[in-house]
């Protein structure tokens, strides 16, 4: 099911227990899933579900400046989210991202089975709405957008249709790319009521993890790499597709 609100109480006090990574530049998160990264009109309306953003004064860790965004996660998803806790810090790992220095792996489990055990997806995508710019669409006037996956592991769902473990590996970083891929390819992940098919509330929550970032932040050092434990809400149907729990994944 849906996954219940958090109050912007309970985000600072459990906040800094979500950092899996931290140095004098950055610091890494496990991102809860159902709360925004950042205000806007969805977390303004939902009461009880404030932004991530508002927590990070409790991320200071002695520096004077609270920590900020390096890049976004969607609300529903959950992961690793890199903040960069200065400004020197936030330009470096901004170009980063801009460049695709930086190599993002997700899971997620979808309806239905691939045709092979991995691929790549090149669809371009767009605004559906331009007055609502998240909402994305396959349009071949679109950006280019690319999208490597692998097929780990499968199971039976309880309609009796076919669920895949997927790892996606997104080249490009659209809004939305990896739902919009996935459902355009005939496999929804599991909990998308935008793309997929399940119910906007009641549903079994976005399956969709920002499993690991690899960033090769300092020249002369191995580049940071930072790996997720999955949320509580995949564990079930992570568990049926044979996907194994790494050391100190505490959920």
């Amino acid at each position: 099911m849906n996954q219940p609100a958090l109050t912007l109480e309970q985000l600072r006090e459990t906040i800094e227990q979500r950092v899996l990574y931290r140095d004098g530049m950055m610091l890494v998160l496990n991102k809860p899933p159902g709360v925004p990264v950042h205000r806007g009109p969805a977390a303004a309306g939902q009461r009880n579900a404030p932004d991530l953003e508002s927590a990070f004064d409790a991320l200071r860790f002695g520096l004077p400046r609270v920590p900020s965004l390096a890049h976004r996660l969607d609300r529903d998803t959950s992961g690793c989210l890199v903040l960069g806790r200065h400004r020197k810090a936030l330009e470096k790992l901004g170009r980063m991202f801009r460049d695709g220095a930086i190599d993002k792996t997700y899971l997620a489990v979808v309806r239905g089975r691939p045709p092979a055990g991995r691929g790549e997806i090149s669809l371009p995508l767009a605004r559906r709405d331009p007055a609502r710019g998240w909402w994305m669409k396959v349009d071949p006037d679109g950006l280019p957008s690319v999208t490597l996956w692998r097929a780990l592991g499968e199971a039976g769902s309880e309609d009796g249709g076919p669920l895949t473990l997927m790892e996606l590996t997104p080249v490009t970083g659209r809004t939305h790319q990896l739902r919009v891929h996935c459902a355009a390819m005939g496999w929804p992940i599991v909990g998308d009521a935008i793309y997929g098919d399940a119910p906007r509330f009641g549903g079994p929550g976005l399956h969709l993890h920002a499993r690991s970032v690899t960033i090769p932040l300092y020249p002369a050092k191995p580049a940071v790499h930072v790996v997720a434990p999955p949320p509580p809400h995949m564990a079930t149907l992570l568990a049926r597709c044979g996907f194994a729990q790494a050391p100190g994944d505490a959920t």
